[in-house]
């Protein structure tokens, strides 16, 4: 069994925020989480909710700033958020630019040297996380649902769509939609996966949600006041996209909002209500 280092555990609305360590295979080398275990976590294993943060962040940004914890007491919901790429890679490039590399992983399994040996993200998401939740905390990752913002959005989404499977529901906040046709995608994507385009579209929302879609109602809320909107996130290509393939899909704007995690502690607790309801606690 994988040993798990607990870096800090505190006491928060009758539950415990713990912060933890260990060696992952996927990621070879450390990767962090962030794990809010709910009080009734105590008396039998509780649903758990996947927060993929963004571009710079790390396990720590929305366990601290969303204010998640009061309302995932109240409904019993266990709350998991990794860190966003392994940490003190080494490689050349990986570090120094806030777009890419670390703090930058973008979910995806690179298949291009170096990053294909540490960046493994899905693979960590989506399999050896959910593992090591099982194997050491009353969770029970048979009833998981994932959420994200930005990046993570992206994340949460593309995870989604490849794997139904794995979650009962999905949200996003602010999300990368359409990497294929934005900057963030054209910058990270070639270096992590190649040229292939096909390799691409197999972690491009619009593209996935084409070739099959999410058994349930995709929520995405989006500030129209965010400086990264018409560039960067372009959501009205996903809302086409779902459209088309017969998606159900929840997207709302906001006038005045922006990227921030003001942003998102705005509407946190709709997104958990969400995934309650789908995971049977609402």
């Amino acid at each position: 069994m994988t040993a798990i280092e607990t870096i800090s555990a505190q006491h928060c609305f009758g539950g415990t925020q713990g912060f933890h360590r260990h060696v992952s295979a996927s990621c070879g080398g450390p990767m962090r989480f962030a794990l809010y275990l709910p009080p009734q976590a105590e008396a039998a294993p509780c649903p758990v909710l996947y927060y993929l943060a963004g571009l710079t962040c790390t396990e720590e940004t929305a366990t601290i700033k969303a204010g998640m914890q009061r309302l995932a007491a109240r409904l019993g919901l266990a709350l998991v958020m990794p860190d966003t790429s392994p940490r003190e890679t080494g490689f050349k490039g990986a570090t120094g630019d806030w777009e890419f590399g670390e703090g930058a992983g973008f979910y995806l399994d690179a298949t291009q040297t170096p990053w294909s040996s540490r960046f493994r993200m899905e693979s960590y998401v989506v399999d050896e996380l959910p593992a090591l939740l099982a194997a050491h905390f009353p969770v029970d990752v048979s009833r998981s649902a994932i959420c994200g913002h930005s990046m993570g959005g992206h994340g949460a989404l593309t995870l989604a769509l490849k794997h139904p499977e794995r979650y009962r529901s999905v949200s996003a906040f602010a999300p990368i939609v359409a990497p294929m046709q934005v900057p963030w995608g054209h910058k990270a994507l070639p270096r992590y996966l190649g040229d292939d385009r096909a390799a691409w579209a197999r972690h491009d929302a619009c593209e996935l949600v084409r070739r099959g879609g999410f058994p349930g109602t995709i929520l995405i809320d989006q500030g129209e006041a965010d400086p990264f909107l018409a560039n960067q996130l372009r959501p009205e290509l996903f809302e086409q996209a779902c459209a088309e393939a017969g998606q159900a899909l929840d997207l709302r704007r906001h006038a005045g909002y922006d990227h921030s995690y003001w942003f998102i502690a705005s509407f946190a607790g709709e997104h958990l209500q969400h995934h309650a309801r789908a995971l049977g606690l609402a």
